[in-house]
C-alpha cells in the first residue's frame, strides 16, 4: 500500500475509530487474488467486542463507498482486534498487557520473559519466574532497553484477583450457577 493511500485512508478512518473509543492500531491492504484484503485493527484498554467490529464495519464501508480511496477494484473489509501474538510497540499495549507474561529481545542482547506488574511513562515493573524452585524477582525495564517484546500465551494464565470494590461475581449463586433464593429468603427472615 502505497504512503500517500495509507494516509488517505488513516484520514477517513481514524476519526470513526477514535469516535467509538479505540485506537486505531493498523490499516493494511493486502492482495487477494483478484481482490484485496482491506484490514482494519482497533484495540483500546478494554478490549474490543464483536459488536463494536460490526458497527465500525458498517461506519467505515459507507465512508470507504462515498469515496475513492480504496480505487475501482473490488476488495474485502475487515475490522478486527489485534491477535494474541501482536508485538509490544506502544506504552498503551504494554499498559493493556499487566498481569501477562512476555517475551522481551532487549537492546543489550538477551531474551527476558517475565510478567508485567505494572507499566508507567518509562518502563516496566517485572516479575521475572523464578528458576528450579527458586522464588520470583522484581526488576525493572525501561522501554528504551527493550528491542522488541510480545505477550506469551499461556494455557494455564496465572488468575487475576478482582479488585477490591469488585463482589464475586458467584455471589448468592449455587454450584450450577442457579441464584439462590433459599440464601435470601433466610436473609429477610433473619431480619423480620
Amino acid at each position: 500500500m502505497s504512503t500517500t493511500q495509507s494516509e488517505r485512508l488513516r484520514g477517513l478512518l481514524e476519526p470513526l475509530v477514535a469516535a467509538r473509543d479505540l485506537d486505531l492500531e493498523e490499516i493494511e491492504v493486502t492482495p487477494a487474488g483478484r481482490s484485496r484484503v482491506l484490514r482494519i485493527v482497533v484495540d483500546s484498554d478494554a478490549g474490543v467486542q464483536l459488536d463494536e467490529c460490526a458497527a465500525l464495519s458498517r461506519e467505515a464501508s459507507e465512508v470507504l463507498d462515498d469515496t475513492d480511496a480504496m480505487g475501482g477494484a473490488p476488495y474485502t473489509l475487515e475490522v478486527t482486534s489485534p491477535g494474541a501474538d501482536r508485538p509490544l510497540t506502544e506504552q498503551r499495549h504494554y499498559r493493556r498487557a499487566v498481569g501477562r507474561l512476555i517475551k522481551a529481545r532487549l537492546h543489550e542482547g538477551g531474551d527476558l520473559v517475565a510478567r508485567i506488574v505494572a507499566a508507567d511513562d518509562t518502563g516496566l515493573d517485572l516479575e521475572v519466574p523464578g528458576v528450579k524452585g527458586r522464588k520470583p524477582t522484581a526488576r525493572r525495564v525501561a522501554f528504551d532497553e527493550i528491542a522488541k517484546a510480545r505477550v506469551e500465551l499461556e494455557f494455564n494464565p496465572r488468575p487475576t484477583a478482582p479488585a477490591r470494590d469488585e463482589a464475586p461475581q458467584d455471589a448468592g449463586r449455587d454450584a450450577a450457577g442457579e441464584h439462590d433464593a433459599n440464601n435470601e429468603n433466610d436473609e429477610n427472615k433473619e431480619e423480620a
